[in-house]
C-alpha cells in the first residue's frame, strides 16, 4: 500500500515543480515549527545569480528572519533532495531539530553520501534525519529536469 506524502513534503514538492518551471534545479524546502509553515522556497541559484541560493539555505535565511533568531530550535526542515555539504553545515549551525528529505543524492548529498556531515566529530549539532518521503516523485522531477537539458 502506497503511503500518502506528508503535507510539508507535498508543499516542498510543489515548490520544486515551481523551481523547475523557472529553469532552476527542482528542489523545494519547507521549514515547519509545529504545524506552522515558517518558510517555504524553491532553488533560486540561476535567477538570483547566487550559487549559495539552494532551497535549504534560502529557507533557513527566511525562517531566521521571520522568527528573529539565528537558531531554529523546535523547527523541522522538509526538502526534496538530500542536502549537500553546504546545506548540511547550515542545518547544523541553525540547530534544526529534524530533517526530512525525499530523494537521495549519491553524487552531491552529504547526509547519507559523501562526507556524511552529521557523522563528523566536528559537527556541533546532529538533527534527526528521515529519508525517502516522496522519493519517487522528487526523483522523477529531477530526472525530467536533467533529461530535458541533455
Amino acid at each position: 500500500m502506497k503511503m500518502p506524502v506528508p503535507t510539508p513534503m507535498r508543499h516542498a514538492l510543489d515548490l520544486a515543480a515551481q523551481a523547475a518551471a523557472a529553469d532552476e534545479v527542482p528542489v523545494g524546502a519547507v521549514i515547519m515549527r509545529g504545524s506552522e509553515v515558517v518558510a517555504a522556497v524553491g532553488n533560486a541559484m540561476h535567477g538570483g545569480l547566487d550559487p549559495t541560493a539552494h532551497a535549504e539555505i534560502l529557507a533557513i535565511r527566511a525562517a531566521c528572519e521571520k522568527l528573529g533568531d539565528g537558531r531554529l530550535m523546535g523547527c523541522d526542515l522538509w526538502v526534496t533532495l538530500e542536502p549537500c555539504a553546504m546545506c548540511a553545515a547550515a542545518i547544523s549551525h541553525a540547530r534544526i531539530d529534524r530533517v526530512y528529505y525525499a530523494a537521495s543524492d549519491p553524487k552531491g548529498g552529504a547526509i547519507e553520501h559523501g562526507p556524511r556531515w552529521f557523522d563528523q566529530p566536528t559537527c556541533h549539532h546532529r538533527p534527526e534525519v528521515y529519508a525517502g518521503l516522496g522519493e519517487m516523485e522528487a526523483a522523477a522531477q529531477l530526472r525530467a529536469f536533467f533529461t530535458a537539458r541533455r
